[in-house]
């Protein structure tokens, strides 16, 4: 079956089974990779696999049987016994003749790939475009073709299981710490104290996307909308903008910076440094919700909506809650702990390397401190530590009881484990689709400078959100058709901008078939023609503005 109808079909099953049969996302997924695999041919399976780890050659005309051998930023070349190949006039990968394949005995700088051919099964002259692969990866190649469609489900949930399942726990459990100890809204309420009541709008962004960063956007948006309500009866105005501030803030973390786990799958399966996702993140971040905020100063001059009561949050309580004793709640450095540990280790650990590596002589005492930092900096025994503070914060804070901790704990891991399923499923309709040929049709018709990958990522984001509704499950599906694409080119740009241009492209469009926008709907009393036109309206401008940065910093600062 085409690739492109394959690419249709399964994005058809996860669409449909969400809305029409109102599927969970998880089951959806699952039989959308089930149907992919199942439908894919065999040879499109081993020349994908081909297409992964062989290494385009480059035969020296001075040199006879020696080649110079560029691989892409994910392929590993393995000397010895090699098999050769060339594309026919299909573009697939045909054998051609086997050979002994060893570096070069040569130091020339000119040419640091250069290799050389002995022990030939028969002869055979090597021209521009041909591949090499060594004979383990080509069996390998020609294995994976043989597996049945629930073997090879079974291992794209796998792997991403092993990448993104102690992380995604462990935030849960972050999350639900920071909530239950009283910590969450410390951190709201110390950013509004430190900037003023008048900049009140503002804190709600820092704390939104603050938090937003261990704990899922559905969970900030309940915490601080109660908070935006009672600023509201407090001062009597600006009800729109808090509740938009909230907004800007709580979902472009959600996009941008891991261990949310939409930015976290993407930065895997692109190959990006967690801790550089973190940092290029929330920059990239405060350009997006910078632009949210300032569309959320006109939309409030413009539309003056009011604060209408409900049933989960009556007037009384808010009354209450504006004038709430803050010394119940714990300290704002511990409250803020779980939260920068992570960061500090992870980003540090990648600050660190980029500092060892820019120096011609690094100091002794920095070459000391790397072994601790790469062991504390491991993206899951940072997250690790940080759950371990945070149960602590909460049995400071609340007294709480071994029971009351356990029971915590437990609440986390079923919320975080459903989304592990998700995202896991997710990881196996990507692997479907990538082994189906798609990243090659789709390669044909991309745009011819590399910057142009980077709205083609945004786009293909943007037509997956718009169509089923998540976030999380857009930017899913969109790196399983873009990283294959990427996989074998030697990238200008560290892909990481190629990961915040997905992220951004996970923005637009919010409308009914998205359960955050009945969140935010429901909890803060506007109509849905009154979300469409504040909500919906800056998610579009959060986005487009976050594109154009992330190509603007594949131009200025690439990172390669």
């Amino acid at each position: 079956m085409d690739p492109i109808a394959l690419l249709i079909l399964g994005m058809a099953i996860v669409v449909g089974g969400i809305l029409c049969f109102r599927l969970h996302a998880f089951l959806a997924l699952i039989i959308a990779a089930l149907a992919v695999a199942g439908l894919t041919r065999k040879e499109n399976i081993s020349q994908f696999h081909l297409d992964m780890v062989s290494i385009r050659v480059s035969p020296l005309e001075d040199a006879p049987d020696t080649v110079d051998l560029r691989p892409g930023s994910k392929q590993t070349f393995i000397p010895g016994r090699s098999v050769f190949l060339r594309p026919d006039a299909q573009g697939l990968f045909r054998e051609i003749g086997r050979g002994q394949l060893d570096r070069a005995g040569t130091d020339n700088p000119e040419r640091p790939g250069a290799y050389t051919i002995t022990g030939k099964d028969h002869a055979f002259s090597l021209r521009a475009g041909d591949r090499v692969a060594h004979q383990t990866q080509y069996g390998a190649a020609m294995s994976a073709a043989r597996k049945n469609m629930g073997e090879r489900v079974a291992a794209g949930f796998g792997k991403t299981c092993t990448g993104i399942g102690i992380l995604i726990a462990m935030a849960a459990i972050i999350g639900k710490c920071l909530m239950d100890s009283g910590a969450a809204e410390r951190i709201v309420l110390g950013m509004r104290n430190a900037l003023g009541e008048k900049h009140t709008p503002l804190a709600f962004i820092g704390s939104g996307f603050t938090l937003g960063i261990p704990v899922f956007f559905d969970t900030v948006f309940y915490l601080m909308i109660p908070l935006g309500k009672a600023m509201r009866v407090r001062t009597g105005k600006n009800y729109l903008l808090y509740v938009l501030s909230i907004v800007a803030g709580g979902t472009m973390a959600h996009s941008l910076v891991p261990p949310t786990p939409g930015p976290l799958f993407v930065a895997g399966e692109l190959d990006v440094d967690i801790g550089l996702m973190m940092l290029a993140g929330t920059l990239v971040g405060l350009f997006t919700a910078g632009s949210g905020y300032l569309y959320a100063l006109w939309a409030n001059r413009r539309w003056d909506i009011p604060l209408r009561e409900s049933a989960e949050m009556p007037r009384e309580q808010l009354e209450a809650m504006a004038s709430r004793d803050e010394s119940q709640l714990p300290g704002l450095f511990f409250s803020i702990l779980p939260i920068l540990l992570p960061v500090v280790l992870m980003a540090g650990g990648t600050i660190l390397d980029m500092s060892l590596n820019a120096a011609a002589t690094p100091p002794q005492w920095l070459l000391d401190l790397k072994p601790t930092y790469k062991l504390l900096g491991n993206k899951n025994i940072a997250m690790t530590i940080a759950a371990l503070c945070s149960l602590v914060l909460l049995a400071r804070a609340q007294k709480a009881s071994k029971e009351q901790i356990a029971a915590a704990i437990q609440s986390a891991l079923a919320s975080g484990g459903v989304i592990i399923l998700i995202t896991a499923a997710g990881g196996a309709f990507g692997g479907a689709l990538r082994e189906s040929g798609i990243a090659a049709t789709i390669q044909q018709m991309m745009p011819e400078t590399q910057v142009g990958l980077l709205p083609l990522a945004f786009f293909v984001t943007l037509v997956v959100r718009t169509a089923q509704g998540s976030a999380t499950v857009a930017m899913i599906t969109a790196v399983g058709i873009i990283s294959p694409i990427l996989a074998t080119q030697a990238l200008s740009y560290n892909p990481l901008w190629i990961a915040l241009a997905i992220g951004c492209g996970s923005k637009p469009i919010s409308w009914m078939n998205d359960s955050g926008f009945w969140v935010i709907s429901r909890m803060s009393g506007l109509s849905e023609g009154e979300m469409l036109k504040t909500n919906t309206v800056m998610g579009c401008i959060m986005a487009s503005v976050g594109l154009v940065v992330c190509m603007l910093g594949a131009m200025v600062l690439p990172l390669a």
